[in-house]
């Protein structure tokens, strides 16, 4: 039975909200069909076809879990597992946008990339990767959600509508112009710089404005100069303007992984620097 409990989000076309279903907590999408614009209609029954269908075939540790959907008259739902951590935007807004210990963003920077890593493998393209679309679940891992503009990718003269978010968009995705699955690669540089520095992306800018920096003056977020070498070589090269240098997702996970493994001797350094100055004592 499905318990419908309180909304917690708003989106474009209806509200999410938390319940319980076989005593599961659910995360349950509600889409109010608009009766009186159809092609705002059409265009949700688009989404929504394309989120059933991409969440349902997608089964991976970092990717929502699809649990069912519903398809009445005027009112349309979808179902997935609850984040009880919330968004990754809410976690850096809670701690007033500083960012958490390196190893743990570099922990959840992976949980995304190995996530991304398989949708592209299946031949998806997200389009709206972006910290509010990643979700913090019970066991504190990162699990990628929101895949109502998602789209599996085909030629790339059929991909060039405007989607997405434009502080994690890429500049030929701003510009209309034909893009790949490198537009998920580019927005998951952008997610590493939030994640190093708990920040907004060019939070003293408006979207339009970030927008227009973007690809008329090749702006990208500053990286701080304290940010470790291998990160800040990882961002460069995902939001590189052009998409044919930017990493395959493979790549980024192999680069993160050499990164963790490298924090993690730097901090058992530390750690035993800190040990042996500290004085000795004596019964």
């Amino acid at each position: 039975m499905l318990v419908l409990g309180d909304p917690f989000a708003q989106g474009a076309f209806g509200k999410l909200y938390r319940g319980t279903y076989d005593g599961e907590d659910v995360a349950i999408k509600l889409l109010e069909r608009p009766e009186n614009d159809p092609e705002r209609a059409q265009l949700m029954e688009q989404q929504f076809a394309q989120e059933v269908m991409m969440l349902s075939s997608l089964r991976h540790p970092n990717v929502v879990r699809f649990i069912g959907a519903c398809k009445k008259p005027m009112v349309w739902c979808i179902l997935t597992e609850y984040a009880k951590g919330g968004s990754v935007r809410q976690f850096l807004s809670r701690r007033q946008n500083r960012s958490a210990p390196l190893n743990i963003a570099v922990r959840q920077a992976l949980d995304v990339a190995r996530g991304m890593a398989y949708m592209h493998g299946l031949g998806f393209i997200h389009r709206d990767l972006k910290s509010d679309n990643l979700l913090i679940c019970g066991d504190r891992s990162i699990k990628i959600a929101d895949f109502g503009v998602a789209r599996i990718e085909v030629q790339p003269e059929g991909m060039t509508p405007e989607t997405g978010t434009y502080r994690w968009m890429a500049p030929e995705m701003i510009q209309h112009r034909p893009y790949t699955q490198k537009v998920d690669v580019y927005s998951f540089g952008i997610v590493l710089w939030e994640l190093v520095t708990g920040m907004v992306p060019f939070h003293n800018m408006t979207a339009v404005q970030a927008a227009f920096a973007v690809v008329n003056k090749a702006a990208r977020p500053i990286i701080p100069i304290d940010c470790p070498a291998s990160l800040a070589a990882i961002m460069t090269k995902c939001w590189d303007a052009n998409p044919v240098v930017r990493p395959s997702f493979d790549n980024v996970v192999r680069m993160l992984e050499n990164a963790q493994t490298e924090l993690c001797a730097s901090i058992r350094r530390a750690r035993f620097r800190w040990c042996i100055s500290q004085p000795m004592t004596t019964e």
